[in-house]
């Protein structure tokens, strides 16, 4: 039955009837009692299948591959000092994630969804396969693949588990959480294999498991696409075919552009990595502030639309701030972790890139525990705001914590107990399921409805300024003190998290429909 409320979207309105056996339309939604998976949408489970595996892909070669920079040529690594490995890990980080909002448009404007994500699995999948060749060329060629298909791939899957969902169905939170779930399964198995591989058989062989990871969640998402909304081969927000082929040229002139003007700048001298890593920084802290310009001002946004967008700059800056923490536990953490943390538990040592694991393992264990309160509380459950607050305040504290064990060393050749950095990733692992799944849930709630792809990319844009800052502060890893580096970061964590609670009053008013 229609909504009568002519201001929803299709994704709120049921599918025709069809004969039975006959598969529904292709951009139909699903039905809304569809509770085969756990009580959640089927298609979540194919969606989940993909991220498990992109994510193990993508995250077991991110835990080895500071170790990878920061290892000695001789070593099978690049040479690079820790502070530079740590930095040049972020600046990899960060054109993964400004490539996202070109993902998001793509698929908003000339592929469609399940195109992008399929396409972008491709070239993730390629770009691992080579990572596995053992030279700096196919190196620097399969970090550009994996940022170019995770560009294509991230926002986009996020937004089709959204239309899963009728925008008022309260199961949403309980289904990104399941979702996020299935992300760390792969974000704990990935570190596993990829980490043993690579300290026992060499870093590229680390790099072939992520490549033969990536290449089964294709097969399950192919495999499982009539379960899914929006699965339509023609985009929501099509150009028309005029602008469509200028688009096409466009976008195949820049690139071609692009290549040469970096190939001539690198050939000059002056493109060195370090100045590689300041362009990228600076463009991941202008890029958010133009595309939110560009959404205020856009005609395609309503006045309704444009107030929702406000509170979600608060948002975006909280995502920033939670996730310069976050993915440190993927480079100076794990640095950390290499030179003084033990890596011995009852006689077994293990790779320090395990450590890792540990942050996958506790999002594992803690998100259906989150899903389970978040449901059994219905509209009782916290704002989406304090949720988002809570995260931050939490990835703060896995900072802090590390003060204690690095203060009060005269030398750098101490060791700290496992449990220190264990618990710190639970600290990181809850904190994340908070921010995350309610982040990404409200972005899909709040998104205009001409946006709705580009603004889960603004999202990740707030991954890639997240990115693009640290790239520039852990250059200060190894030059000032390990408590001081810890201890800043941390505090800082706090207070941005203690800010968006003393807006929550501001936040519940402007942030209609998001509960």
């Amino acid at each position: 039955m229609p909504s009568d409320n002519p201001a929803d979207d299709d994704r709120t309105r049921r599918p025709p009837p069809v004969a039975d056996g006959e598969p529904p339309p292709e951009d139909a939604p699903p039905p809304q009692d569809d509770t085969a998976f756990f009580g959640q949408p089927r298609g979540l489970a194919t969606l989940s299948g993909l991220e498990v595996w992109e994510r193990f892909s993508f995250l077991g070669m991110q835990a080895i591959l500071v170790l990878f920079f920061a290892d000695t040529v001789a070593g099978g690594g690049m040479g690079m000092d820790p502070g530079t490995a740590a930095s040049v890990s972020a600046a990899y980080g960060t054109m993964v994630y400004l490539v996202s909002v070109a993902g998001g448009w793509l698929a908003d404007r000339m592929l469609g969804s399940y195109r992008a994500v399929l396409w972008g699995g491709v070239l993730i999948a390629l770009g691992h396969y080579s990572m596995a060749v053992p030279t700096d060329a196919m190196t620097w060629t399969g970090l550009g693949l994996i940022s170019a298909g995770t560009g294509l791939l991230k926002p986009n899957v996020a937004t089709m588990v959204g239309k899963l969902y009728r925008t008022d169905d309260e199961r949403r939170d309980a289904g990104f959480a399941l979702y996020y779930m299935g992300i760390n399964i792969g974000a704990f198995l990935g570190p596993l294999i990829t980490g043993w591989l690579g300290e026992h058989q060499g870093w590229h062989w680390g790099f072939s498991a992520a490549a033969v990871g990536m290449t089964l969640g294709l097969v399950q998402y192919v495999l499982g696409r009539r379960h899914l909304a929006g699965r339509k081969h023609a985009a929501e927000f099509a150009l028309p075919p005029t602008a469509m082929r200028r688009a096409v040229l466009l976008i195949a002139g820049g690139l071609v552009a692009l290549a040469v003007l970096a190939g001539l700048l690198s050939l000059a001298g002056w493109l060195t990595l370090s100045r590689f890593v300041d362009a990228l920084t600076l463009i991941s802290v202008l890029a958010p502030v133009a595309y939110f310009w560009v959404m205020f001002k856009s005609p395609r946004v309503t006045p309704a639309e444009r107030g929702r967008l406000r509170p979600y700059v608060v948002l975006f800056l909280a995502s920033v701030v939670f996730n310069f923490i976050l993915f440190q536990a993927y480079s100076t953490m794990i640095l950390l972790a290499s030179t003084n943390a033990r890596t011995e538990i009852l006689g077994f040592t293990f790779p320090a890139s395990w450590y890792a694991s540990a942050l996958g393992a506790f999002e594992v264990l803690l998100a259906p525990v989150v899903a389970a309160v978040w449901a059994r509380m219905g509209r009782r459950q916290p704002h989406a705001s304090n949720k988002i607050a809570l995260g931050v305040v939490l990835g703060g504290l896995s900072f802090l914590l590390m003060v204690l064990p690095t203060s009060g060393h005269a030398d750098d050749t101490y060791r700290m107990a496992a449990w220190w950095i264990v618990s710190s990733y639970l600290l990181l692992g809850l904190g994340d399921i908070l921010l995350e799944t309610s982040g990404m849930s409200a972005t899909t709630k709040l998104a205009p409805a001409a946006f709705s792809s580009q603004t889960m990319a603004l999202w990740f844009l707030s991954l890639a300024a997240a990115n693009g800052i640290q790239s520039q502060v852990v250059r200060l890893y190894g030059e000032v003190s390990n408590p001081a580096y810890f201890g800043v970061n941390g505090s800082i964590a706090v207070v941005a998290g203690l800010a968006v609670i003393a807006a929550a009053p501001w936040l519940r008013r402007t942030m209609h429909p998001v509960h």
